[in-house]
């Protein structure tokens, strides 16, 4: 993708949050599935929406913690491949964690646990940051020399070969 023409395509922004929220609930729904599904007797729509799920004292509560947590690490791993730029991670997001609060109020009500907003809140700056630091690197990556050389034999890059690099 050519990163110097920016054109708004809300379409685009829109399929990427849809795909960056699914992603993070089939992830979220894996690591509960594989931590917490061996402790409770039926899943459910609590663990993933419920404040009160999120609880430090229990067994079961900190293992629902852990995967938020894990899941806000896979979130970042998927910005890497849906959003490609460190300047738009912050903006997914934050979309990403206001959805899910808007999810959650509307579920349980508003989240009255300091630890739903402790958990949260450290997931969105791990989604955050690692997310930009990917893309930064995925970014800053070296252009390989053996795809750019000219067919002359000579070490220069050939113009129309690095036009071809960058806009595909």
């Amino acid at each position: 993708m050519f990163y110097g023409a920016t054109v708004w395509d809300p379409w685009l922004i829109i399929a990427q949050i849809v795909c960056l929220q699914c992603l993070y609930y089939l992830t979220l729904g894996l690591f509960l599935s594989i931590l917490v599904g061996f402790r409770v007797s039926r899943m459910s729509l609590i663990y993933f929406f419920d404040y009160s799920a999120l609880n430090a004292s229990t067994i079961t509560g900190r293992c629902t913690i852990s995967s938020c947590l894990l899941s806000s690490v896979a979130g970042a791993g998927y910005m890497l491949y849906l959003i490609e730029r460190s300047i738009k991670c912050l903006d997914f997001s934050a979309t990403l964690y206001t959805i899910h609060l808007f999810i959650c109020i509307l579920y349980g009500g508003w989240p009255s646990s300091v630890t739903w907003w402790v958990v949260n809140g450290t997931g969105f700056a791990v989604t955050v940051l690692l997310g930009e630091r990917l893309c930064r690197n995925h970014e800053l990556r070296e252009i390989p020399k053996t795809r750019l050389r000219s067919s002359g034999g000579t070490f220069g890059y050939d113009l129309w070969e690095l036009l071809k690099y960058w806009l595909c």
